[in-house]
């Protein structure tokens, strides 16, 4: 999937990661680790959203087809995803 950047928490502050996602063209939105030895920049703006889509998923986990994923078809589990997305943002 192109996307232009690419969100993450400082678990993934890896230099291999981040040649990557260069690589693919995006630009990587990861906080330093504390024992980095050089700085890298990232965008605290961007890196906000994160907990939007993070309080996403755990809203939608909360329907029981969802979080156990019942359904065996790829299409019809993302439909139901799509139609819970919907029920949630209508809340």
């Amino acid at each position: 999937v192109p996307a232009r950047c690419v969100v993450a928490d400082k678990a993934y502050d890896a230099a291999a990661l981040r040649q990557s996602i260069h690589d693919a063209g995006a630009k990587a939105v990861i906080p330093p680790r504390a024992n980095r030895r050089e700085p890298i920049r990232w965008s605290k703006a961007i890196y906000r959203h994160r907990n939007l889509v993070e309080r996403f998923f755990c809203r939608i986990k909360h329907f029981r087809r969802i979080a156990t994923r019942y359904d065996k078809l790829a299409e019809r589990f993302a439909s139901f995803v799509c139609l819970v997305g919907a029920i949630v943002c209508m809340q």
